[in-house]
């Protein structure tokens, strides 16, 4: 990302994870003074099988890790912006049939908004993370891009497209020219705590028990109100759970029987209906969506190989985009795509170029 700049002071998010410990510990070795930081969301799920990534557990190990690198560590309080900006947004999407992406959320809103701030605030030049992404200077345009990392199995550029613009020239990300075995590696080199710890649930703050029951015991069973299945001829074909309890392409646990595999295709908030039919109701030729942000200054409309995303795990595809407002677009596939869903993330990238990203608001 062009020229480091050593002897200035980095904090870095560590969430008691491999990643952001080989990261701080690669920054030091560099020549960085590093501060490692952790936010504190006071979640803990005692029974759960996996580690949380912003548990107590994960405090602890992100201070034992500064111990042996011998750096600073603060630990802050953001169980009130976890509340408000990413745990109540996730039970209100549920409860209005959408299916919402707290992890990048999370990036947007806390990690490199409010943390991003209290840390420059502090005196800090640079936020870094162990995020698998990379950062480019672009001397043309002269600003920094966002790429994808060179391992693309575990590339998270997917979930970075939020942040802010002008917060990439602070920014660090340490292993997005690194494979997951070269970090294992250097956490047995660097002898730290966290170099056997296994992966962190995907969402830490609901356990193992999954996200329905979170929401039940956080809700009580009454938020789930009964509603039809509706085939796609308009006929009821039995009662559902509550549409929180279902998704856009799910096929099992529907508790119904009509002779042939049928998958949840649409979900309507006002009717609580739910629809089901045969796989090729599943496919969209585009979608509609909102909360547009522009990573990139170049103007994704004029973009003939603008390639779009629309799940994490989703592989890319040819796309042309319309803007209706200024954060609102409309995107066309070249062929149609599975399973276009309310509530997640598509984001737009050239080549490994992060254009931006959008929340899909509805298939068309």
């Amino acid at each position: 990302m062009g020229l480091l700049m050593k002897s200035k002071k980095v904090f870095v998010a560590m969430s008691g994870g491999v990643d952001s410990s080989v990261a701080a510990a690669l920054l030091k070795e560099q020549g960085y003074e590093v501060v490692g930081v952790t936010m504190c969301f006071s979640i803990s799920h005692p029974l759960s099988r996996r580690p949380s990534c912003c548990g107590v557990d994960g405090i602890q190990d992100a201070k034992r890790s500064a111990q042996i690198l011998d750096i600073p560590h603060y630990v802050l309080d953001f169980a009130r912006e976890m509340e408000e900006w990413i745990i109540e947004d996730f039970v209100r999407e549920y409860l209005d049939g959408r299916t919402p992406n707290p992890c990048v959320r999370c990036n947007q809103f806390l990690k490199f908004g409010t943390l991003y701030q209290k840390v420059k605030n502090l005196g800090a030049d640079y936020l870094a993370t162990g995020h698998y992404a990379r950062l480019e200077y672009n001397s043309r345009r002269q600003y920094y891009e966002l790429k994808k990392a060179v391992d693309r199995n575990k590339d998270q550029s997917y979930f970075l497209y939020g942040i802010p613009r002008e917060a990439l020239s602070s920014l660090l990300f340490p292993l997005g020219e690194m494979t997951k075995d070269q970090v294992r590696a250097l956490a047995q080199k660097y002898q730290l705590n966290t170099a056997a710890k296994p992966e962190s649930q995907d969402i830490c703050f609901v356990p193992d028990t999954g996200y329905k029951k979170f929401m039940e015991d956080r809700l009580g069973p009454e938020a789930f109100v009964p509603g039809p299945f509706v085939d796609d001829e308009g006929k009821i074909v039995g009662e559902h759970k509550g549409i929180a309890h279902y998704t856009i392409g799910q096929r099992d646990k529907l508790g119904i029987a009509l002779g042939r595999p049928v998958y949840v295709f649409r979900i309507e908030k006002e009717t609580r209906r739910v629809y089901v039919g045969d796989a090729s109701r599943l496919l969209a030729k585009g979608f509609t969506a909102g909360r547009f942000n522009a990573l990139s200054t170049r103007d994704i409309r004029g973009i003939q190989e603008l390639e779009a995303r629309i799940r994490y795990n989703a592989p890319e595809v040819r796309a042309a985009v319309t803007f209706l407002q200024e954060d609102q677009l409309r995107v066309e596939f070249q062929e149609p795509q599975k399973s276009v869903t309310p509530g997640q993330s598509a984001v737009f990238y050239q080549g490994d170029t992060v254009l931006g990203g959008a929340v899909i608001d509805k298939p068309i």
